[in-house]
């Protein structure tokens, strides 16, 4: 597969105005102002670094902050030194009074507790500039390109290393050490990641090294891998780790305890049946696509044998969840060609 270009708070450097205040670390902030009418009084970027880059006033300063132009573009920029290994929270401002705040989108929203800042992690001290892109005004991501946000549930795992919780993809080279996720609590860890459309395969890390990999079952891998086919910005679901699924309030993985059925054929090239091998006269069938979103639900009573037309489904991975009448349930991959 080809690689892509893609921004995931990776390191870049830009010519634009640089606040220098012998910090821990370089970040570049850019928005891309394209399609809006610019105020006269600037645009600024406004959060809760500004403290920590020595801007005066203090954080969420709407007026502070001045973002300069960058040449025959609609990108506007700055860069400050502030703490590395530390989250931090954002908005840009169309002139320099909050109520000229952007709209954020849910998807890169921290979200929890109804907090609608953008945020990113900054989770190195090398010598460079950490830079996650000029991200549109009130979008998800740089002009061309789609979010995902990448959430592991670390629940099941005995204790997080000190390293810290890693990606790495086919998005980034598969470098275990470049993408650090942040935690805002519940053992859930998450990063925001920019790329072009396409396909991707990633895997999450209890460190930072290639030792410390999750092991990804086969019902839910591609390639040892876990897989996604990005067409939209995304939000993924909080996965367990080594795990198919989300974990329990206990930390583990929802036991599944298996119904006796086939998927014929798989993979599908025109459709597919599944075929139930029990006596149960009513089964709940889920079909969900690799990020986990469902794309069909279906009740079936008194029939052993369910099709499913592939005109109804684009060629790629996908997983079959089975509920029966008496509890058990189970899952299976399909693939269609």
């Amino acid at each position: 597969m080809p690689m892509k270009k893609v921004y995931c708070f990776t390191l870049v450097f830009l010519a634009c105005m640089y606040i220098n205040h012998v910090q821990a670390k370089k970040v570049k902030f850019a928005v891309n102002m394209n399609g809006q009418v610019i105020n006269a009084n600037g645009i600024h970027v406004s959060g809760d670094f500004q403290t920590a880059a020595g801007f005066a006033g203090g954080d969420w300063q709407a007026n502070t902050t001045l973002m300069t132009k960058e040449t025959d573009t609609n990108i506007y920029c700055v860069i400050v030194d502030i703490p590395a290994f530390s989250k931090y929270e954002y908005k840009f401002v169309n002139g320099d009074q909050f109520y000229e705040v952007e709209f954020v989108p849910v998807e890169s929203r921290v979200g929890y507790n109804f907090n609608d800042n953008r945020w990113f992690y900054v989770d190195s001290i090398a010598n460079d500039t950490t830079f996650a892109g000029a991200i549109l005004f009130s979008g998800n991501a740089p002009a061309g390109h789609k979010l995902v946000r990448y959430l592991v549930d670390m629940q099941s795992v005995a204790s997080v290393l000190k390293s810290g919780v890693h990606i790495a993809g086919n998005f980034q080279n598969w470098n275990p050490a470049l993408v650090r996720l942040y935690s805002f609590g519940d053992s859930i860890y998450e990063i925001i990641s920019y790329v072009d459309t396409g396909n991707y395969e990633f895997k999450y890390y209890n460190g930072n090294s290639l030792a410390t990999s999750e092991n990804v079952p086969s019902s839910c891998a591609v390639n040892s891998n876990r897989a996604i086919y990005v067409t939209k910005d995304t939000v993924l679901n909080a996965v367990c780790f080594s795990k198919c699924f989300t974990c329990t309030n206990t930390g583990f993985e929802t036991e599944m305890s298996m119904i006796n059925y086939q998927i014929f054929p798989n993979p599908s090239t025109g459709f597919f049946s599944i075929n139930f091998n029990d006596l149960i006269t009513y089964h709940h069938v889920t079909l969900m696509d690799v990020t986990g979103k469902e794309i069909g639900d279906y009740d079936i009573y008194n029939d052993h044998s369910f099709s499913i037309q592939k005109t109804a489904l684009s060629s790629g991975v996908y997983f079959i969840n089975v509920m029966s009448g008496n509890g058990l349930r189970s899952s299976h991959k399909l693939i269609v060609n």
